[in-house]
């Protein structure tokens, strides 16, 4: 135990190091020649959080794979038959994390415990090796597999009773797997819903009330935000400063559908109590040709909250989560209220003292009372709507 601890000290060090500025927009751990900075801090993952799969009286835990992608698996023992089940992606910016950390590892057995149900939590494919779509084509194989008579037959599954589910980067992902498969009439059965946990779903405005609010508020800070963005678009990280001044959005850029500015409108899809005294920042004029060089910023499936309202109209009964000590929390309202908007049945849950990442601080040794909430919260409302 007080390894863990100390390990959980070594990984909030190793962070607040890997993401040092230096002048001129590098990076310390690059820099000085150590490694890529998602390296650094993934190896001080696995050495501080990455556990064997452990099975117990009531789960059985193993290492394997769905739809050719790794994952861990949780088999509820218990006599529920068929069985509900959840495919979950993990966080992390799509370049950190795996679905083999502690708290993950606790997340997903507490939910195939409480449901007596099957939990999947999918290793897709992390950057700088894989950008997009490479993890959207992993989370998409995945959630194919996880809906096929195949899997059903394998691990006992309801296929009526399936959802998708994921924080932060694994939100976004499970958004987008869950615009794509609604919309596919090939499909033999589709998710019953979709639990999003403070997801990040677009990346055209860095100016939103929340990341103007909490832009410099741990643990994620604005900057590392937008540099999450550009390692997974696989774009020039020099574009840094132009995402957060907000030049991908100027209004000289052309190539940027009108229509898809409506779909993040703050100003009218937030509520007035979360705007408070903030203002868009418009830019007249953006930098030359960013959008060449990073495509996918306008790609529904990099950033689902762009997507069309009929193809959100397809897509199944949704739980988001958001806090308000979050540069994610618009990201997250405005996703729901667009859902509402399209005729989805929308569960939203909003933690006034939640922070980013909170459901990870559902346990010893960094347990925090919203993060048990939230936990028991989200259980319950699977429990409740699967």
């Amino acid at each position: 135990m007080k390894l863990r601890y100390a390990g959980a000290l070594l990984l909030s060090a190793a962070a607040y190091y890997v993401y040092l500025p230096l002048p001129g927009g590098g990076d310390a751990a690059q820099s000085l020649g150590v490694c890529h900075r998602a390296h650094l801090l993934n190896k001080v993952v696995s050495w501080a959080e990455t556990i064997e799969a452990r099975s117990s009286a009531t789960v059985h835990v193993s290492d394997g794979e769905l739809g050719g992608v790794a994952a861990r698996i949780f088999l509820s023992k218990g006599d529920r038959k068929p069985k509900r089940g959840v495919v979950y992606f993990h966080g992390g910016g799509w370049s950190l994390g795996t679905g083999r950390m502690r708290s993950y590892d606790l997340l997903c057995r507490k939910i195939a415990e409480d449901l007596d149900a099957v939990v999947i939590s999918v290793d897709y494919r992390l950057a700088p090796e894989a950008v997009f779509p490479d993890q959207y084509r992993d989370a998409l194989a995945a959630s194919r597999a996880f809906l096929s008579e195949e899997v059903a037959e394998r691990y006992g599954l309801d296929r009526h009773r399936l959802c998708v589910s994921g924080d932060s980067s694994g939100g976004n992902l499970a958004a987008a797997v869950a615009q794509e498969l609604g919309s596919d009439a090939t499909m033999t059965a589709h998710f019953k819903a979709q639990a999003l946990i403070y997801p990040v779903l677009q990346a055209l405005d860095f100016h939103t009330p929340s990341y103007q609010q909490n832009k410099a508020v741990p643990i994620l800070f604005r900057p590392v935000m937008a540099h999450f963005w550009l390692l997974y678009l696989g774009a020039d990280p020099s574009l840094e400063s132009a995402l957060l001044a907000n030049n991908q959005s100027a209004l000289d850029q052309m190539v940027f559908d009108p229509a898809a500015r409506s779909r993040l409108d703050w100003a009218t899809l937030l509520p007035a109590r979360r705007k408070k005294n903030f203002r868009p920042l418009v830019v007249p004029k953006g930098t030359p040709g960013l959008l060449e060089r990073a495509p996918a910023l306008l790609d529904v499936r990099a950033a689902p909250l762009l997507a069309e309202t009929d193809v959100l109209a397809r897509t199944p009964s949704a739980y988001v989560l958001t806090c308000e000590y979050d540069v994610l929390r618009d990201d997250g309202m405005m996703y729901a209220q667009r859902l509402r908007d399209a005729g989805v049945t929308v569960t939203s849950d909003h933690y006034e003292d939640g922070f980013h990442g909170c459901l990870s601080f559902a346990y010893w040794p960094v347990a925090s009372g919203v993060g048990r909430r939230a936990v028991d919260n989200y259980v319950k409302w699977l429990d409740g709507n699967l």
